[in-house]
């Protein structure tokens, strides 16, 4: 994608100008977990959300957690997440999107060196003022390999597109990090209501249909309560990012709501091996109402 394709998205002002190809992260997984063209992944969106439940929290949700599998499996959980957000999207304009490394061994929290990262619906342009912020704390740094063919974060952004249409990013990939260092990294771009905050994780893997739904049901409960102690790697793939939140959520005075909680013998048919997803939403409590 070349300056010619920003200008043609209507992106294209100062700053772009001297912007090149190497600061554009480029799509890895268009093709296999979503389609790689715009009408037929715009379809499959429909699709994902037709296959959601339409549930609507009383108030604007400040994060988000949502599975990152191929949009066959866990795209109808993902839209129910972010089909929430249907009354305030468009007012949205910052989204901090975390998720788990799957290729590449990682300490701390990495951040990415482009300018954009890319989908078949377009540019997505990143926030670099909040990434060089975040990279002040001794756990941050810029890792590009970490985020090359990393599809936790990836498969996230055309749902965002349709959502939110014009939005800046904050992508981090978190590897070893503890939930007070993400926690505190959410604290540097936590932001007021133009901010969002997602977190990317499937939970179980591998159970059969009914393990797996009691699993992800003692899973769920423990979101629920904000409390971080029982989920581990076994639980849900991205629980380093889901424990910072699940921590800095405690901190202030949110409260999560269940909004969706399948696996993908529900989605994808085959329940001998399933793998768990769920949908969560984070609020206000009461009392800061």
């Amino acid at each position: 994608m070349g300056q010619s394709t920003l200008a043609a998205s209507g992106m294209m002002d100062a700053d772009t100008q001297v912007l090149d190809e190497g600061r554009i992260r480029q799509p890895a997984v268009a093709g296999t977990f979503y389609p790689s063209g715009a009408a037929a992944l715009r379809k499959a969106l429909a699709e994902c959300t037709r296959q959601s439940v339409s549930v609507r929290p009383s108030e604007r949700p400040k994060a988000l957690i949502a599975p990152h599998a191929g949009y066959m499996y866990s795209g109808p959980v993902a839209a129910t997440a972010y089909g929430s957000l249907a009354p305030w999207g468009r007012d949205i304009q910052h989204v901090v999107l975390l998720g788990p490394s799957h290729h590449v061994s990682l300490r701390g929290v990495a951040t990415s060196s482009a300018a954009y990262f890319a989908t078949p619906l377009g540019p997505v342009p990143l926030d670099l003022g909040a990434m060089l912020s975040l990279q002040e704390l001794p756990f941050v740094r810029c890792r590009d390999d970490a985020h090359a063919t990393e599809h936790s974060l990836e498969v996230h952004l055309p749902f965002l597109q349709e959502t939110l249409g014009e939005f800046r990013l904050v992508p981090l990939v978190v590897g070893e990090a503890s939930a007070a260092d993400v926690a505190a990294a959410l604290d540097r771009v936590w932001g007021e209501e133009e901010t969002l905050i997602v977190v990317s994780t499937d939970l179980s893997h591998y159970h059969t249909y009914d393990a797996a739904r009691n699993v992800d049901a003692e899973t769920g409960r423990a979101i629920r309560r904000l409390d971080p102690a029982t989920i581990d790697g076994n639980r849900a793939c991205g629980f380093r990012a889901l424990n910072g939140l699940l921590t800095a959520a405690s901190q202030r005075g949110l409260e999560v709501t269940a909004l969706d909680e399948r696996n993908s013998g529900d989605t994808a048919g085959d329940r001998r091996r399933v793998v768990g997803y769920g949908a969560y939403a984070l609020t206000p409590a009461p009392a800061d109402r």
